[in-house]
């Protein structure tokens, strides 16, 4: 973690609190708006977020012109805004009564059937679309899920939205000593919930996303293994500007599927991936550009690159 200045985190805390608070007095939509506007200015004064987006899309897309990525990269970076008025507002919108006036089920038997069954699941998103209303809206239908989650280095903030996130059941694990408390529960037959498109570091696996090879968890394909269950690929995707989301499956991976493949643990990683990537090509507007997928690169790639040791 950073090192922490208790002062600003608690300043920063008030601060989004009161905006919080302002914003409640307009409309969801009302708010939306004034988000895409705050991302705009975004895109215009912040070089370093506007510059990284851009190069992960110009390696992603090589094929694509230089005015549609930079669309790309500045409806993503606006989206990334309107995430935190969905975040603020779901707990306000979404209820049992209320839910599918905004949420909008696609493909999505096979994963009921599933969750059905009782024998346990990992449930997998991306930093797609809003990822944070997946697990609050199966909380909302009585579906209890454990999601991994890192936590906020302002604790102010972490305990904040862990209200928000838990406030109808949904179980939130901290990644930091997370191993035991995951294998626990998979092992009681319940719903583990990732967003496993984050960088992995120099332990993790290397699998290809959009062309180029990510590092990326281990632990999802092991855990998924070790206790046979299997794994759901979705994403929340927002439907034109307003809190209006089609939420489906990309991919399902059953146990059957991995049996006697020459590398198991390969083949679950580089799957799940894959239908990550799948999802995000549906309309990579709403894909996290800004998030440094591609940070760690393989041992003989930096040998390859002059001037590296």
């Amino acid at each position: 973690m950073r090192k922490q200045n208790p002062a600003l985190n608690l300043t920063t805390y008030l601060m989004a609190r009161w905006a919080v608070m302002m914003l409640g007095f307009f409309p969801v939509n009302a708010n939306l708006r004034t988000a895409r506007a705050f991302g705009s200015l975004m895109w215009a004064f912040d070089k370093k977020h506007r510059d990284r987006a851009l190069e992960n899309l110009t390696q992603s897309f090589p094929d694509k012109p230089r005015a549609e990525l930079e669309r790309i990269a500045r409806r993503s970076i606006e989206h990334f805004c309107e995430l935190g008025i969905d975040v603020m507002f779901t707990t306000r919108v979404i209820s049992v009564e209320t839910w599918h006036r905004f949420v909008h089920p696609k493909n999505f038997q096979s994963t009921v059937d599933i969750v059905l069954r009782g024998n346990g699941a990992i449930l997998l998103t991306g930093h797609y679309g809003n990822w944070e209303i997946l697990g609050y809206t199966l909380a909302v239908l009585g579906i209890r899920t454990y999601s991994v989650v890192r936590p906020f280095d302002n604790p102010h903030f972490d305990t904040w939205l862990l209200g928000v996130r838990e406030k109808k059941g949904q179980i939130i694990l901290s990644k930091r000593g997370v191993t035991t408390t995951a294998q626990e529960v998979l092992a009681n037959k319940g719903i583990l919930g990732f967003i496993a498109d984050q960088n992995a570091g120099p332990k993790g696996m290397f699998v290809p996303f959009f062309g180029k090879l990510a590092s990326t968890y281990k632990s999802i394909g092991l855990l998924a293994m070790q206790y046979n269950v299997p794994i759901i690929i979705g994403y929340a995707r927002r439907r034109g500007d307003n809190f209006d989301f089609e939420v489906g499956v990309g991919d399902i991976i059953y146990p059957e599927d991995w049996k006697n493949q020459p590398d198991e643990l390969y083949y679950i990683t580089e799957r799940y991936t894959r239908a990550i990537e799948m999802i995000v090509r549906e309309d990579p507007t709403q894909y996290l550009w800004i998030h440094r997928r591609w940070k760690t690169r393989p041992k003989d790639e930096i040998a390859e690159t002059p001037g590296q040791v």
